[in-house]
């Protein structure tokens, strides 16, 4: 009998793996912004992270659209 796969676990999973690798993406462009770093632009870091929040967003929509645990595991395995 072949085991069930719990696809939205799955999914979940693969979310939490995309939070943390966006997360520690964001640190550094959230420290100059937090911290106001003289001669670091704000400005910069706030582009950088714009850019961080569409990458992952699309990163998003991929897994909410996997249909299979392969698809997430390949999806999983380029986030970053």
């Amino acid at each position: 009998m072949p085991i069930g796969i719990n696809m939205n676990k799955a999914k979940e999973i693969a979310h939490d793996k995309r939070r943390v690798a966006r997360a520690e993406e964001f640190a550094p462009h959230d420290d100059i912004i937090a911290k106001q770093i003289p001669g670091a632009s704000t400005q910069e870091a706030e582009a950088a992270r714009q850019a961080i929040r569409e990458k992952y967003a699309e990163i998003q929509v991929e897994i909410d659209n996997a249909s299979s645990v392969a698809e997430l595991k390949t999806i999983v395995d380029n986030i970053g």
